[in-house]
């Protein structure tokens, strides 16, 4: 969609400006090349194109309306210098100028970016919280981090009921904070700090199983335990080896219903996991569609299978888009939003 309503601009940081199932058992999954023939699914909506060219977009979060679904909206970086939100049209209702996060998360209404650029170059986790009576960002705090944010995701302890968040780095360095929210007071605290190896980026935490998933970008998924008494044991979910199912870079890692998806960025798809034993289910790509066109070179993504609208009523999966183009909007990259059904009903 290329219209923008009730845009909002301002600068808090003080910086210039369907395969049948038949067919799909037959397929042997493997670490594939990007022309490989996997089943393939198109988006129904995509964003307005992010506010500058060249590898800008990043990575997006969902975030749920608490009582109207289909006001629901998607946070999403545009790491050149922007954070904008959009509804469920894809249409942008706020770009916050001056933040050039590079991933975000979300729990409830509190929205964190990881700014790699910020604090003199050292790094810093901005924190917003989201208004459900106008859908808009509020910036309370930024929190300088020891690992210079390059990623991030969020995490709620089913223990303590604690935010947590795990910014972490391009040197392999992991922070993990606990944050209080207090009106518009932030009190962060460090709790735990340790180094995954490589360049990391993707990670996603999750409640249902208190586990942290973490992508090594040239590695695979690694799986630690996300509470702060965790340590730094750790399992593998999946590789960019020879044995493994993943086309590096590793990117985006997320999880909705009882499905783990992983984008496999090197070979322009995504890889689907059972989220209770992490075994390996498929794979699956964004293709063209009648209203936008595919996902390629993919870094963040997000789903849900909440309620979303009429749009998107059993949940949705979001890819960033690394080239955009016809059909739709062409130019600036963006976010493609794919009916989660349409995946789900293949895995």
């Amino acid at each position: 969609m290329n219209s923008e309503r009730n845009l909002v601009s301002f600068t808090p940081f003080g910086r210039a400006a369907a395969l049948p199932a038949a067919a799909l058992a037959a397929l042997t999954f493997s670490a594939a090349p990007a022309n490989a023939a996997v089943p393939s699914v198109t988006a129904t909506v995509e964003t307005a194109p992010v506010s500058h060219s060249g590898d800008a977009a990043d990575d997006p979060a969902i975030w749920v309306h608490p009582t109207d679904p289909a006001k629901s909206v998607v946070v999403g970086t545009d790491k050149q210098g922007a954070l904008e939100v959009y509804d469920m049209t894809g249409a942008r209702i706020q770009r916050i100028s001056g933040d050039y996060g590079n991933n975000v998360d979300l729990r409830g209404d509190i929205v964190v970016s990881a700014d790699d650029e910020a604090a003199g170059g050292n790094g810093a986790m901005h924190i917003y919280r989201i208004d459900p009576a106008t859908r808009r960002l509020t910036w309370l705090d930024d929190v300088p981090t020891e690992v210079t944010a390059h990623g991030i995701c969020l995490y709620t302890s089913t223990t303590s009921g604690k935010l947590y968040a795990f910014p972490n780095s391009t040197s392999g360095r992991v922070e993990q904070w606990e944050l209080a929210v207090n009106g518009s007071d932030v009190t962060a605290t460090s709790v735990r700090l340790w180094d995954a190896g490589s360049a990391v980026e993707g990670c996603y935490a999750d409640e249902t199983t208190g586990k942290l998933y973490l992508g090594e970008e040239d590695v695979g998924v690694w799986v630690y335990g996300a509470e702060p008494t965790a340590g730094t044991t750790r399992t593998k979910l999946d590789s960019t080896d020879s044995g493994g199912h993943i086309t590096a870079d590793t990117e985006g890692i997320t999880a909705a219903g009882n499905r783990i998806y992983v984008s496999s960025q090197g070979s322009n798809d995504f890889t689907v996991y059972d989220r209770t034993t992490g075994t390996h289910l498929g794979r699956f790509a964004v293709t063209n569609g009648t209203a936008a066109d595919d996902c390629e070179d993919t870094d963040g993504i997000d789903a849900t299978a909440s309620n979303l609208g009429p749009a998107f009523p059993q949940g949705v999966f979001i890819c960033q888009d690394g080239s955009n183009g016809t059909p739709g909007t062409s130019g600036n990259q963006n976010f493609k939003f794919v009916p989660l059904q349409t995946i789900t009903s293949q895995f």
